[in-house]
């Protein structure tokens, strides 16, 4: 029997109070490097979401019905790389077909889907950590990649402001979007007096 509450707990507690990359520090790369417009931010996102939510859920029934099957748990990091890799491929090959201008405005950071540890970090903490179903994986990966999304977009809003802003020499750059990135980190802090 599927537990509403429960499920309701795990997502919020992956979008918001987990959340990887203001909590976790999981998936910074791309955090800091395509939230320099809300669009880029928003595909971004949207390609994380379908990676990370379809990664989890080949993942678990891999490891279930294949890895414990034949006794090659020890296998589970490499093969989860690869499949997170195959689904990287075959987002990437959609958006050249059907977006090109979001395709080449996530230029590089695409592929690096592949490397980004909150996609592997989601599918190990859902089977190794917590020991989920694949019913609280679905949600934990999907709701993870939410607060991934949420997160950039977040920072892609404050980013396009601070274009406008006027901002002293030695604080533009980097040093001002890590300023942001922490004070919205600090702002998800609020989130954690959450209880259920």
């Amino acid at each position: 029997m599927i537990d509403i509450k429960s499920l309701l707990v795990i997502a919020i507690s992956a979008m918001l109070t987990e959340n990887f990359v203001l909590s976790r520090f999981m998936g910074i790369c791309p955090f800091l490097g395509v939230s320099k417009k809300t669009s880029t931010a928003v595909g971004m996102g949207m390609a994380v979401t379908f990676v990370m939510t379809l990664a989890g859920i080949a993942t678990w029934l891999i490891q279930h019905y294949i890895l414990v099957q034949f006794h090659l748990e020890y296998m589970k990091t490499i093969v989860f790389i690869f499949v997170i890799a195959a689904l990287v491929q075959f987002v990437e090959m959609a958006l050249q077909r059907f977006s090109p201008a979001l395709y080449t405005a996530l230029g590089i950071y695409l592929p690096l889907i592949t490397t980004n540890c909150a996609v592997l970090g989601a599918v190990l903490l859902a089977i190794d950590t917590y020991n989920y179903n694949l019913i609280e994986t679905i949600v934990f990966n999907m709701f993870a990649a939410i607060g991934f999304t949420i997160a950039i977009i977040l920072l892609s809003g404050v980013r396009e402001r601070l274009e406008e802003a006027k901002i002293p020499s030695f604080m533009q750059g980097l040093p001002i979007v890590m300023i942001s990135a922490a004070l919205i980190s600090i702002a998800f802090l609020g989130f954690q007096g959450l209880s259920f």
